[in-house]
């Protein structure tokens, strides 16, 4: 068997293997969550995965199958980003807004025309401040050097500014629900 044999199958079996993972529906964020005690994750357009709904989420997955063969995984736009029905839309908000003042969860949505010190153009999640996964249109990396983790944890710190957390995040949400259209 000749190296470029040897290429071609390592390459049909790494593959395979990206085939199984999303069948089994996992993925960067899924594997790295099984031993995390802290999630930090910051998305531009979408709900965060972690807290969308049933239907949200199919909505996500199908919005982006049209662009990208596999499903990808919070501003205030993401509260206003209309991928599915004004009444599948509805329920998300009303699950963030549950999910404001759990012991376990801390959400903060940044605010349209918040001043930012940065603004990250991808979504990403930092694992307990030991690795980070940052999702592009076309790939997902996994990122464990301490400088890259030490600077998406830095990012994360001025979003964290520039959120709003509890009740202001709570008059957002609710000002997002009531602009919803009537379907």
């Amino acid at each position: 068997m000749s190296s470029t044999d040897y290429q071609h199958a390592r390459e049909a079996l790494g593959a395979r293997l990206r085939e199984l993972r999303i069948e089994a529906g996992l993925n960067g964020k899924t594997l790295a969550a099984r031993s995390t005690s802290t999630w930090r994750g910051y998305e531009t357009g979408v709900i965060p995965g972690l807290f969308q709904t049933p239907d949200y989420a199919r909505h996500v997955f199908l919005n982006g199958s049209n662009r990208h063969r596999s499903p990808k995984d919070t501003e205030e736009a993401a509260l206003r980003v209309l991928l599915c029905p004004s009444e599948t839309m509805a329920g998300q908000l009303d699950r963030l807004s549950g999910l404001i003042g759990r012991d376990t969860v801390e959400l903060g949505i940044i605010p349209l025309g918040a001043p930012m010190a940065t603004t990250p153009k991808h979504g990403f999640w930092i694992y307990d401040e030991r690795r980070v996964t940052v999702e592009t249109i076309s790939v997902e990396l996994r990122l464990d050097s301490a400088g890259d983790v030490g600077l998406y944890q830095r990012v994360w710190d001025k979003l964290s500014e520039a959120a709003a957390y509890g009740p202001h995040a709570h008059r957002l949400i609710a000002r997002a629900r009531a602009a919803l259209p009537s379907s």
